[in-house]
C-alpha cells in the first residue's frame, strides 16, 4: 500500500533548505503531561526527547527555556520536547521486548531518539524560500489517534507512515501500517503535523483543532490554508528508526503463524495505524523563527549547536519505575496486542491491501 514517493533526504546538501537535526534520548517513561496531565503512569510508554525541564505536569504557562538547563536536541536553544509511541516486539508465545532506536543517517554517536524537521517549504522543494511563523511560547499540539485500527481511520491524518529500510537512507515506499515482513536496516516512522493555525489558540482540547491541513493536497503541495486556519506555520516533521534487525530471523525469533507481522506500539496497537506524535514548544526567544528565516540545513549560523556527547548527557530520571527492557509478559500498563478490529474489517470486505 503506497502512500506517497519521498526523496533520500538525508543524501542531498541543499544550499537553502530546511531545519534538520537529531535529538538523543531524553528519558523513556510512561508520562504524557499533554494527554495526561499530571498522571504518573500514564496509560502507555513514551520515548521523550528535548529540554529537562519536563515533567508531569507541563502547564502551558511554564518557561521551558528558564527552567531547563540542558537539552537533548543539537540546538541549544530548544527546549522543546517532542516524543512518541515506543515500539515492542511480540514473539509467539505471548511475551515482549522493546524495540531500541538508533540515530539517522548523518548523525552517528547520538544515542536513539529521532529527528526533528522545521521546513519553511514541503520536503521535495529544497529552496525552502517561503515565509513561514513560528510557534509561540505556550503552543502544543498532537497528531493521531491512538484507537486506529483500520486504514480508513489512519487516512484522517495525513503523512503518518512506515518505510522498511533497506538501508539506512532508504525512504521509499511508505505504508500506513507496519511493514509485513522483516525489514533489513529497521523501520521508520514518520510523523508530520499540520501546518496551518488558526491564529489565536495555542491549544485546544484534542490538542489538534487548532491546527489544520491544507485546504487541498499537502503541506508539499503547496495547497492553501483554510480561512479559519489562515497562519501558515512551518512543517514539524518527526523520523524515528526502530532497529528491528535483532528481530529479522521468523524462526529463531518467534514470528507468530499465521505469518502476519509482529510488531505492535506500547498501547497494543499491532495495526500501526494508531501512528502519533505529541509536542510541546521550548525555543528561547525568537531562536526558531530566525533559524526558519535563514538558510539553515543541519547546522545553521542563526543558533548554537552542541556535540552527540551534551545532547548524549541531558537526561531526566524515569518517574514510573517498571521494566521496560527485559522481556515481559503485558505491555507497561497492562495491554494487549489489538488486531481484532482490523481483521473483522478485513473480513467484512472494509479494508483491504
Amino acid at each position: 500500500m503506497k502512500v506517497f514517493s519521498a526523496t533520500a533526504l538525508a543524501l542531498v546538501a541543499p544550499a537553502t533548505a530546511l531545519l534538520r537535526f537529531p535529538c538523543a534520548q531524553l528519558v523513556i517513561d510512561r508520562l504524557d503531561p499533554l494527554v495526561n496531565p499530571g498522571q504518573a503512569p500514564s496509560p502507555h510508554l513514551h520515548q521523550i526527547l528535548g529540554g529537562n525541564s519536563f515533567n508531569i505536569t507541563m502547564a502551558p504557562e511554564k518557561d521551558m527555556p528558564a527552567e531547563s538547563t540542558c537539552t537533548s536536541c543539537q540546538f541549544s536553544e530548544d527546549f522543546s520536547n517532542y516524543w512518541t509511541a515506543v515500539l515492542y516486539f511480540k514473539a509467539r508465545n505471548g511475551t515482549y521486548k522493546r524495540v531500541p532506536q538508533i540515530p539517522n543517517s548523518g548523525f552517528t554517536g547520538v544515542n536513539g531518539g529521532m529527528t526533528v524537521y522545521y521546513m519553511q517549504d514541503g520536503l521535495y522543494n529544497f529552496q525552502q524560500t517561503s515565509k513561514v511563523e513560528a510557534f509561540q511560547p505556550g503552543f502544543r499540539m498532537f497528531i493521531g489517534d491512538v484507537n486506529a485500527r483500520t486504514k480508513e481511520e489512519a487516512e484522517r491524518f495525513r503523512q503518518l507512515t512506515f518505510t522498511c529500510l533497506d538501508t539506512i537512507n532508504t525512504r521509499d515506499p511508505q505504508t500506513l501500517d507496519f511493514p509485513p515482513a522483516p525489514c533489513q536496516a529497521g523501520i521508520m516512522t514518520a510523523v508530520r503535523f499540520p501546518t496551518c493555525w488558526d491564529g489565536k489558540n495555542l491549544d485546544s482540547p484534542d490538542h489538534m483543532a487548532h491546527m489544520s491541513y491544507p485546504e487541498y493536497g499537502s503541506f508539499e503541495s503547496g495547497g492553501p490554508c483554510p480561512a479559519t486556519h489562515s497562519v501558515r506555520m512551518g512543517q514539524l516533521f518527526y523520523e524515528v528508526l526502530w532497529d528491528t534487525s535483532a528481530f529479522n530471523d521468523k524462526e529463531a525469533n518467534d514470528w507468530p503463524e499465521d505469518g502476519s507481522q509482529p510488531f505492535v506500539w506500547s498501547f497494543g496497537d499491532g495495526t500501526g495505524y494508531a501512528n502519533h506524535g505529541d509536542y510541546l514548544f521550548g525555543w528561547k526567544d525568537d531562536a526558531l523563527q530566525r533559524a526558519l528565516d535563514a538558510p539553515c540545513y543541519i547546522n545553521c549560523d542563526t543558533l548554537t549547536t552542541q556535540d552527540a556527547d551534551a545532547m548524549n548527557a541531558c537526561t531526566v530520571p524515569r518517574v514510573v519505575i517498571e521494566e521496560i527492557d527485559g522481556w515481559v509478559s503485558e505491555l507497561p500498563g497492562g495491554h494487549q496486542a489489538s488486531y481484532v478490529k482490523r481483521r473483522w474489517m478485513e473480513q467484512i470486505g472494509l479494508v483491504r491491501d
